[in-house]
């Protein structure tokens, strides 16, 4: 059956890859964003879809709610943020406010509209874990007081908005907290660590691990992490609940920079350079919850996943027709 769903952050990574599956299930769109970091290319496929409606409207907007163009949606994906440190340390106080009152907006939508909502956060809620891997009842090593507070913190605040909605209203609300995330169509500028190294390895530039690369990362490919998203949405039990979205299998970063030399062919150096402050040492998910109530756990290997990106980055930077 049809359904209407809105997807805030529509023409970013995330939001522009679920909108497409949304589409090809045959539900009509209503994407929102307002490019401060999402592309417009991004939505290329999606615009000439008679299903898909977009609307270039910031969610942090006091009209939104009143907008005759996002009334009786049935879901609502909140994904409007910065993800990046590149971007949300450059634009702290828009991060900030798209996950507090962006996330109000949009959780008072669902309320007025009896519609689902899934809440993307992250992580970063965790801090710099001193559990490891990390379930969803570990509190958090966290740092108000540093370059990646604007994003962990709105993020936390974020949560609260949607455990008071859950908690006061019964709003079907579900948090994600996702793990890194990446795949051919992570933009190959984004700053994030794969597409640093792809991108670097391509090009015969220094590869740049950041610290003496011991620290590690969970990497989950972008389908799986959207077929998390689709399954919170639709299970009734994850209401009000907070759920991990992401690869148990931990990399180091420098096994990461020498398998992606190694899958690129690539004649790069691997460098070493300063760590940036509160950068995690540590970073798994326990994804025990979600195996329980969404019956889901990640399908693509590392590698796997690798290669599609490589294939697509080299399309991307010209060296393939």
């Amino acid at each position: 059956m049809e359904k209407k769903v809105l997807i805030t952050g529509v023409a970013g990574f995330l939001g522009s890859h679920l909108a497409k599956e949304l589409l090809n299930e045959g539900n009509f769109v209503i994407g929102l964003d307002n490019f401060s970091t999402g592309k417009r290319s991004n939505l290329q496929g999606l615009l000439d879809n008679n299903r898909f409606f977009f609307k270039e409207l910031d969610v942090c907007s006091s009209y939104l709610l009143d907008d005759p163009d996002v009334q009786h949606v049935q879901e609502i994906y909140h994904l409007a943020s910065p993800a990046s440190p590149k971007y949300y340390q450059a634009f702290p106080f828009e991060t900030i406010q798209v996950n507090t009152i962006g996330t109000k907006n949009m959780l008072e939508l669902a309320k007025r509209h009896q519609a689902k909502m899934v809440f993307t956060s992250t992580s970063e809620a965790y801090g710099d874990p001193e559990v490891h891997p990390q379930p969803e009842t570990y509190r958090g090593n966290v740092n108000t007081w540093g370059p990646r507070a604007c994003y962990d913190e709105a993020k936390r605040l974020g949560e609260v908005f949607c455990y008071e909605y859950f908690k006061r209203y019964n709003t079907k609300v579900k948090v994600a907290r996702i793990f890194n995330t990446y795949s051919a169509g992570l933009a190959n500028d984004d700053g994030r660590v794969i597409s640093n190294f792809v991108t670097q390895a391509l090009k015969g530039e220094d590869i740049t691990v950041y610290g003496d690369g011991t620290q590690t990362r969970s990497f989950c490919y972008v389908s799986d992490t959207i077929h998390g998203l689709k399954l919170l949405m639709e299970k009734d039990g994850a209401n009000g609940e907070i759920m991990n979205i992401g690869n148990p299998v931990e990399y180091s970063i420098i096994e990461l920079a020498n398998l992606v030399k190694k899958l690129t062919s690539s004649t790069s150096s691997i460098t070493f350079h300063p760590l940036p402050e509160d950068d995690p040492k540590v970073r798994r998910p326990s994804i025990i919850k979600a195996k329980i109530i969404l019956g889901w756990a990640p399908s693509i290997t590392l590698t796997e996943g690798l290669q599609k990106t490589i294939q697509e980055y080299k399309v991307k930077l010209n060296l393939i027709n």
